[in-house]
């Protein structure tokens, strides 16, 4: 069993932020009046709670704003219902933990007299076995009761985000004969217009391996007839090496990152009717806007540079793609952040989802179930840069599957 114990404390953070508080009729707040808290939450109420297999635990504590003259009992509580308040607040999607998937060993902890944090309480995850692919979870610990001591209410609650580390497949992109296009029916063209976010993660053996100066093409999502695209590629020339180029409707986007090769990134892509957004590991990497009138849509994916001529072998991208996604809505940053490792299919607004795991065949499943599988030996592309789009059965034969110690996700 792995045991992590946390004694932090934080005691001027807590005691400036009561300092300054007010109740709802204005007020001034009582200089005197000693609070509980959860300790930590002045940091961040989350933090991870690493699960490797189970059981294991995690510790958290409670803290006064000073110390009292007399022993203190305070008791905790497991609380699902603040994972709720939380999204609401933070515009996230959580999820609270199965019921019996984990329990507190001890629910009273004591702080000592003359002490400002009590002793440790315990949470064990018990077991993960209904936990759901895609999905985050969160376990929020709250103080339910402080003896007499009044709780600060904007740190009652400490939630332990459960961090998994996740084993996947993934598609490695490497060869060029694989580069080609997915194009879908009619009926399933998609208007993002109104917004869109595009996901992917990428892993890069070499974003410039060519060395030549030309690009490497990572992948399009695009209409019919390829207007409007947002196209990815690293190392542009005349752009700085190891950037990536968001070539997006009206215009292009350069990131600030710098990618280092041998690791994983997820890269987002979001437009809410105005601002083009791009993100890196769900961080705001950077922005630009568009001003444009004609409408935005989804009916195709690239994967590669597809054209004829030299262009796919000049332009090979040297790595790998998992994880990718199309939502034709604009998903929030904290929405963003929980999808390092995976989505829950069922999400609103996500249109497509292709993991990339399964691992041998053609056919790329979209788990969403909403008919966007793509099979790859059913792809085109153009040859001979004519506008003629020519089926690539043989695109189907140069899919590689990759499952190794470099595909490896920590929630």
């Amino acid at each position: 069993m792995k045991t992590t114990i946390l004694h932090r404390s934080i005691l001027f953070a807590a005691a400036a932020f009561a300092l300054t508080a007010c109740n709802s009729e204005g007020d001034k707040f009582d200089y005197d009046k000693n609070l509980a808290f959860m300790s930590g939450t002045d940091v961040d109420p989350i933090r991870k709670f690493v699960v490797e297999d189970t059981p294991t635990s995690e510790n958290v504590s409670v803290s006064l704003v000073a110390p009292l003259d007399r022993d203190l009992t305070v008791k905790v509580a497991i609380d699902p219902s603040k994972v709720d308040e939380y999204n609401r607040q933070h515009q996230t999607s959580y999820f609270p933990i199965p019921d019996g998937a984990a329990e507190l060993v001890n629910d009273q902890a004591v702080i000592p007299a003359g002490k400002s944090f009590s002793d440790a309480l315990q949470v064990r995850m018990v077991s993960t076995e209904d936990f759901e692919e895609g999905r985050t979870y969160l376990i929020p610990v709250t103080i339910v009761d402080a003896d007499g001591v009044e709780i600060l209410a904007a740190q009652r609650t400490a939630y332990l985000q459960v961090a998994r580390i996740l084993q996947f497949t993934a598609l490695d992109i490497a060869n060029p004969t694989m580069y080609s296009n997915f194009i879908f029916d009619d009926s399933k063209m998609v208007d993002m217009s109104g917004g869109f976010t595009y996901e992917l993660k990428v892993w890069g053996l070499n974003y410039n391996q060519n060395g030549n100066g030309n690009p490497t093409r990572l992948c399009s999502f695009t209409a019919k007839d390829e207007s409007n695209s947002s196209m990815l590629r690293f190392s542009e020339n005349g752009k700085p090496a190891r950037s990536l180029q968001w070539v997006c409707p009206g215009g292009n986007i350069v990131s600030n990152t710098l990618f280092d090769t041998n690791r994983w990134y997820l890269l987002s892509f979001t437009f809410d009717g105005s601002n083009l957004t791009m993100y890196i590991d769900g961080n705001k990497d950077t922005e630009g806007s568009y001003s444009g009138t004609d409408p935005i849509h989804f009916q195709r994916i690239e994967l590669g540079m597809s054209w004829g001529g030299g262009y796919p072998a000049s332009q090979r991208f040297n790595g790998r793609i998992a994880e990718m996604r199309v939502w034709n809505r604009a998903l929030s940053p904290g929405e963003i952040k929980l999808g390092t490792c995976g989505v829950d299919a069922g999400s609103e607004g996500l249109v497509a989802y292709w993991k990339f795991n399964e691992g041998s065949g053609s056919i790329f499943h979209d788990a969403t179930g909403h008919g966007y599988d793509m099979d790859w030996a059913n792809t085109s592309r153009d040859k001979s840069e004519n506008g003629v789009m020519v089926a690539t059965p043989e695109a189907a034969g140069a899919i590689n599957w990759v499952n190794d110690d470099n595909n490896k996700c920590a929630e």
